[in-house]
């Protein structure tokens, strides 16, 4: 394909990626409102977003078989109209239960899309055009989740929180135009689908996450018998994909060093960094007693953060390498976590910028070095595989990392809400803790060839 062409397409895969990420997480400002409305606490509001990124971690797998099966276009125009009606679906609901469902088709239409955007860059991108084509379609993971607080605190203040679902609507219709002219079909192949390796996927990821949430009701009994089964099922699963003919996700992927390592403490990244825009428009409105525009609009000080280091990745990479960069940026996102854990309401607000800035750099960076490294050594057959596992984990991560937050906010919440959001951040910061040991078994010179730095 043409270079023109090329940056053309990646940039509407870049937006596609942006309406479904921004969905992730823009009920955070408007939880308070929605929960008023349907008679729940705040932090209850949070099972519409872990099932929305539920959905979109078990709708990958399957959607890079529909991919290779039917080809890219089918699946990308589907998923893109599908999406579309399940944000209709979304702003009509009147209740928890009948949001939270929408919401899951509306993830598993997101999901879909997951897997054409990024194989199509994978594979129109050479070793050293994958930084920029990575960085560019990393920019949705990076804004969205910072954007959305405030976007969701404007929307909430100036009209209904529905109208937070029927943004996608113009957004979604322009993709689905410009997709019908600019995606195109790519080879097919009459691979079986793994049912049997999906349903152990599905109920394995629903079993932890059943897990997390009987945990954050502290109804024990429950969470320790979904916790067995997460483990019994996941065990089952792996088996399964080792020895299936074509598996749904080829676990062997995790031979490369560098693809095993960065989504293993990259993980632990993920889920970390992932709660941090979840938690604090929540504590700036509940223990603050801001108002949502205002706390959107504070979260909103990570965007900057993100941008200001966008520039530095490439840079930073090319001279200290992925193993530096990477444990500077865990290291640096632990500490700002720390910060957080220690806010209050008499905090200066240029200090809750300051803060909240630098953490966004730190993710910034973070996300960028762990997004390249992973396809920094893995052979073009290879891409495929994990392209659709490492996209799954992702997923998986971030709904997992705002689950974790929320039960630890509830958890810490019966001695106090300020103990609540303390205990929370420092839960996150402790996990972080995995990532540093984590990318210290990287060898200094890992990824050199796609970095460039010998």
């Amino acid at each position: 394909m043409e270079p023109k062409k090329s940056r053309r397409l990646n940039w509407l895969i870049a937006v596609a990626f942006f309406m479904e990420q921004l969905d992730g997480t823009i009920l955070v400002t408007a939880a308070p409102q929605i929960a008023a409305d349907v008679g729940v606490p705040s932090a209850d509001v949070n099972v519409t977003m872990t099932a929305y990124l539920v959905a979109v971690a078990c709708a990958i797998p399957p959607g890079g078989w529909l991919v290779s099966r039917f080809g890219a276009r089918p699946v990308f125009l589907v998923s893109t109209l599908a999406f579309v009606a399940a944000s209709v679906l979304c702003a009509l609901s009147e209740d928890l239960v009948s949001l939270t469902l929408a919401r899951v088709l509306q993830g598993a239409a997101g999901g879909m899309m997951v897997p054409v955007g990024r194989l199509i860059v994978l594979r129109g991108a050479t070793k050293p055009e994958l930084v920029r084509a990575i960085a560019l379609i990393t920019w949705p993971a990076l804004l969205a989740p910072v954007l959305a607080p405030a976007l969701g605190g404007l929307i909430t203040t100036v009209a209904t929180w529905h109208w937070i679902f029927l943004i996608n609507v113009p957004i979604g219709l322009a993709v689905l135009g410009f997709g019908l002219v600019m995606v195109q079909d790519t080879a097919t192949d009459a691979r079986a689908l793994d049912g049997f390796g999906l349903a152990l996927i599905t109920v394995t990821v629903l079993a932890l996450m059943t897990a997390v949430e009987l945990s954050a009701l502290e109804i024990w009994a429950g969470a320790g018998a979904a916790f067995a089964g997460t483990l019994v099922f996941g065990v089952a699963t792996v088996l399964r994909l080792l020895r299936a003919r074509h598996p749904l996700l080829d676990l062997r992927v995790f031979r490369v060093r560098t693809f095993r390592v960065t989504n293993s403490g990259g993980f632990v990244f993920r889920m970390a960094v992932s709660a941090v825009p979840f938690l604090l428009p929540l504590l700036f409105q509940d223990e603050f007693g801001w108002a949502p525009l205002e706390s959107g609009l504070i979260v909103t000080a990570l965007f900057v953060g993100n941008i200001g280091a966008k520039p530095a990745s490439a840079w930073l990479l090319r001279r200290w390498g992925f193993r530096t960069v990477i444990i500077g940026s865990v290291v640096g996102s632990l500490l700002t976590l720390i910060g957080f854990a220690r806010l209050t309401a008499e905090v200066p607000l240029s200090l809750i910028l300051t803060l909240s800035v630098v953490s966004g750099a730190f993710r910034s960076i973070g996300f960028t070095a762990y997004n390249t490294m992973q396809f920094a050594d893995l052979a073009p057959v290879d891409l495929s595989s994990g392209n659709s596992l490492s996209a799954t984990l992702a997923q998986l991560a971030a709904a997992l990392g705002i689950a974790v937050g929320a039960t630890a906010l509830r958890l810490g919440s019966t001695v106090s809400v300020e103990a609540g959001y303390r205990g929370a951040f420092l839960v996150l910061a402790a996990l972080l803790v995995l990532s540093v040991v984590s990318a210290l078994r990287l060898a200094p010179e890992a990824g050199g060839e796609v970095s460039g730095r010998r």
